[in-house]
């Protein structure tokens, strides 16, 4: 009998913390979403731009692929605003160039 009072306590701690970590009921589900995207695309261009070290290591598919992805990722990037859209279309256009660059390097060889 004298465990109910602390199982009550635990549940009530449990409830409020489940509460404050809830989301605001107001807020609709579109800035989650526009989040999830967000994260989406910085991933991939993380995974994107991560392999300008190994491009001349990289096969003839494999770098159309990236040359593909670049351009797939532009399209994202450009929905955003201000300087940070500037310099993340900047780097990307770089990793691109590099991936076309020697994609055509090696086509000729």
């Amino acid at each position: 009998m004298k465990a109910w009072p602390v199982v009550q306590a635990a549940t009530l701690l449990l409830a409020f913390l489940a509460a404050s970590a809830a989301p605001d009921p107001r807020e609709s589900i579109l800035p989650f979403s526009i989040s999830m995207a967000q994260e989406d695309w910085e991933k991939e261009f993380q995974a994107v731009c991560s392999r300008t070290d190994d491009a001349m290591i990289l096969t003839v598919q494999e770098l159309r692929i990236l040359v593909q992805r670049c351009d797939e990722l532009k399209t994202s990037i450009d929905r955003l605003e201000g300087s940070r859209r500037k310099v993340l279309l900047k780097r990307l256009q770089m990793c691109r160039d590099l991936y076309a660059f020697t994609l055509d390097t090696k086509e000729r060889d």
